[in-house]
């Protein structure tokens, strides 16, 4: 049985120096700030009339130019702050004074130029991580950058000791899941087995929850970025250690590879979720086979994945929670995404558009699904909500930056209605819960920990009657 110790990343799993708000990121913007300003105070006229207009018109066409990027590649469903787009133009613009400011400067704005550019680098991060919620913590962000061990890790070897005892918690371990059906390259993904799990001289036959993440992302995002694990331990304490297995699933082979969970150009991703995830699991984990013991939950790009995988194979997943994703595989608009995702295949686009799988598919047998989307301040945040679901608490740091407009430009505003509009229509049983927030990795969290009494009801478990 493994050791009661825990690991550094897990003594510092909800607590550690934010990256999100207080000291440090403002910190990091005012030194860049001070900076940036020591090294521009120079009394000359041709300074002032040519070299900082430069310095300017450049960092503008670089902020510009990461704005037009972005857009043009889809890479994003919530519109970035504009602050982020500040922070670019002043890293561009830091880099240049560098470069044209060197001849003729003293030796302190000299080395004030160059320290300027390493903190308008570090506080561009700082914007795009408040927006997104990628690193939570400077503990979270330094234990994804050195491959630091996930909350509860061990190793498939060490799982034969652990049969037959009662384990507080559930373990997580890392698999190499065989590529023989899809040929897709794919990350190190991770297993997570409830205490239930070691019960018994063999393995009980467990629910399974395929866990999918957003499009930058590692297999391990859930339990980093996420920082799920703490919910988890709570829930099967309360539930005597019952939970499903969860399989925290590579969807891209690479960070920044944006599959949208199908199959084409950038990798048959779907053949991988399906093919070679669900068997692996079944066989290795005893798990159960039964379609109605199986779910997805997808956050922002997994969202659509979630919805996509269990309408397109309702004899794998019976259940399905998306959140806050889009209204089906999307790179850009629908012209580019046919020709990134499927290599200009309008067949193709149609076979992986959920809207149209549903139409084509006719009446569904025992599926049903829960969106959790993101909702405007003066929107309607009330919908019913199924059995054993609790409306997330909602933290300052899930609300995000861009604001109410910047959500209402988003590209995923009505997914989740015109999708279950459409379910409902072929008998898919759905449910819509909106909620007040930004497009980050802390809303992500706390609808999954809403959802999962639901789910686990929903795959065939018990739940915990206080839930």
């Amino acid at each position: 049985m493994p050791s009661a110790k825990l690991n550094p990343y897990e003594m510092n799993f909800h607590h550690g120096t934010s990256l999100l708000h207080g000291w440090l990121p403002v910190t990091i913007e005012i030194v860049a700030i001070v900076l940036l300003l020591i090294a521009i105070v120079r009394l000359t006229r041709r300074w002032w009339l040519i070299r900082i207009p430069i310095a300017v018109v450049l960092g503008v066409a670089g902020a510009i130019g990461a704005w037009l990027y972005t857009n043009d590649q889809g890479l994003a469903s919530d519109p970035a702050p504009v602050l982020l787009w500040i922070c670019v133009g002043a890293m561009v613009a830091a880099l240049v004074i560098v470069v044209i400011g060197w001849p003729g400067a003293r030796w302190w704005q000299r080395v004030a130029a160059v320290l300027a550019l390493p903190f308008a680098v570090a506080s561009t991060g700082v914007v795009l991580n408040q927006w997104v919620g990628y690193y939570p913590t400077v503990e979270s962000a330094w234990s994804a950058l050195t491959a630091g061990p996930l909350p509860h890790q061990t190793t498939v070897d060490a799982l034969a000791g652990m049969r037959g005892t009662e384990p507080k918690t559930g373990v997580v371990v890392p698999v190499d899941i065989p590529d023989d059906a899809s040929g897709f390259n794919h990350r190190t993904e991770y297993v997570y087995l409830p205490p239930a799990w070691f019960a018994g001289k063999t393995a009980p036959s467990l629910p399974v929850v395929m866990m999918i993440g957003g499009e930058f992302n590692t297999p391990g995002d859930w339990l980093r970025s996420g920082q799920i694990m703490p919910d988890i331990d709570k829930f099967t304490a309360a539930n005597n250690g019952q939970a499903p297995i969860l399989v925290f699933v590579d969807s891209s082979g690479s960070f920044n590879n944006d599959t949208e969970c199908v199959n084409g150009p950038r990798g048959n991703a779907a053949d991988h979720l399906t093919k070679d995830v669900v068997p692996y699991v079944e066989s290795k984990f005893n798990a159960s086979s039964d379609p109605a013991h199986w779910a997805v939950i997808g956050w922002s790009m997994g969202g659509t994945c979630a919805v996509d995988l269990t309408v397109m194979h309702p004899e794998l997943f019976h259940t399905f929670v998306d959140i806050a994703g889009d209204a089906g595989p999307d790179s850009g608009t629908k012209a580019q995404t046919i020709q990134r995702l499927y290599g200009g295949s309008t067949e193709q686009w149609e076979h992986f558009d959920p809207v149209t799988v549903m139409d084509k598919h006719g009446p569904y047998t025992g599926v049903a699904g829960l969106f959790d989307d993101l909702t405007a301040p003066q929107r309607d945040g009330k919908h019913g909500m199924p059995k054993g679901f609790k409306m997330p608490k909602v933290s300052e740091d899930q609300i995000g930056k861009g604001g109410q407009d910047a959500f209402e430009a988003s590209s995923e505003v009505g997914a989740a209605e015109k999708l279950c509009a459409t379910g409902k229509k072929v008998g898919i049983d759905c449910t819509i819960h909106t909620t007040q927030g930004g497009h980050t990795w802390q809303f992500a969290s706390a609808a999954f920990s809403s959802s999962l009494a639901w789910v686990t009801a929903r795959v065939g478990l018990p739940v915990p009657a206080s839930t």
